[in-house]
């Protein structure tokens, strides 16, 4: 039997590799709206981050959220983004 290849994908806040499945996606949809995307499927342009809260900080603070997704976040979307993250790190 054949071994899967792990899907690896880099956190925008620590620059970190780390398995798929382990982080946070936050995905730009072709609307142009932001989402979490937790099933990890949603058409668009994505942004990976470790499930923490500080890597989240980091990558808004360096403004390298805003650069991968290729638009710029309002404090209120800041906001909800980081209610949502730490709703996923809760789980």
């Amino acid at each position: 039997m054949k071994k899967r290849k792990i899907p690896m994908r880099t956190c925008v806040g620590c620059r970190t590799t780390r398995p798929k499945r382990e982080l946070i996606r936050i995905v730009r949809d072709p609307q142009g709206e932001l989402h979490v995307d937790s099933t990890g499927k949603l058409s668009g342009r994505g942004a990976y981050i470790c499930p923490d809260i500080a890597c989240f900080d980091a990558a808004v603070k360096g403004k390298r959220l805003e650069k991968a997704l290729e638009r710029p976040i309002s404090p209120e979307l800041v906001e909800e983004l980081r209610q949502r993250v730490q709703a996923v790190q809760a789980m």
